[in-house]
């Protein structure tokens, strides 16, 4: 029934714009943060908590440290889009879902085909000096000697674009994603727990009819939802949109 009825509500709608957390890349064999094989509860020789060593005082106090947990724990180059990313691709295609607002970092959206995605705490595929903004790829920072890459022009250090904790959002971005929540006539919020801040806030900002949560677990805003499903993302999205894409 609750798959008949997204059914129903995503034919109907021409502006739909989906909400993902890591949920949407555990399919991807990418682990997310807080369930029990989550990168949370990895155990590491540095006596540190991930949150910890994910930080941006970490980063600057010991950043061989961040950068041998970081290549190991955070960057899967294997991984490639499932059934969610692959059907959210294919829906803006169709030019029903207008954006793509995501808490991941590992870029299969846009290896799926998406354009229209706004990566609220970065990317592991953008890097750049701290010294001279010089820009290099994620095999640039895999292909680098030292454990702390160095840029080939000026000798600094060479930081992933992604957002760490004790460090704020890219306004741009929050702002673009405000904004295409807010106009949006369906919000599809899929693999996130909703429990980190400040991401969790936007839904606050949507407008629209329907307001669908996709998630396994329960989460503290079902009960302003229009419809819940607790469900595997890309079991759910590739039934439910197998029909008109």
């Amino acid at each position: 029934m609750c798959y008949k009825s997204l059914e129903t509500i995503v034919k109907n709608s021409t502006n739909i714009v989906f909400f993902g957390g890591a949920g949407v890349s555990t399919e991807s064999s990418i682990p997310d943060f807080r369930s029990a094989k989550g990168l949370y509860n990895v155990k590491n020789d540095l006596k540190f908590s991930p949150e910890v060593i994910l930080s941006h005082s970490f980063f600057i106090n010991h950043t061989e440290d961040f950068f041998k947990f970081y290549k190991t724990n955070m960057i899967f180059t294997n991984a490639v889009p499932n059934a969610a990313h692959i059907t959210l691709a294919e829906l803006e295609n169709k030019n029903k879902l207008k954006a793509i607002i995501t808490q991941n970092i590992d870029g299969l959206h846009q290896m799926a085909g998406s354009k229209n995605v706004y990566e609220l705490h970065g990317s592991i595929h953008r890097n750049s000096c701290m010294k001279c903004n010089k820009s290099f790829s994620l095999n640039y920072i895999l292909a680098s000697k030292s454990i702390v890459p160095i840029c080939d022009s000026c000798g600094g250090i060479v930081k992933p674009d992604v957002v760490l904790y004790e460090e704020g959002l890219d306004m741009d971005i929050l702002e673009s994603s405000i904004k295409a929540i807010s106009i949006a006539d369906t919000l599809i919020v899929g693999g996130t727990s909703l429990v980190v801040y400040p991401a969790a806030n936007l839904i606050k900002y949507f407008n629209g009819n329907n307001l669908i949560l996709i998630n396994k677990s329960p989460t503290q805003y079902d009960n302003q939802a229009n419809l819940v499903i607790n469900d595997n993302i890309g079991k759910v999205l590739s039934t439910v949109c197998a029909s008109f894409i």
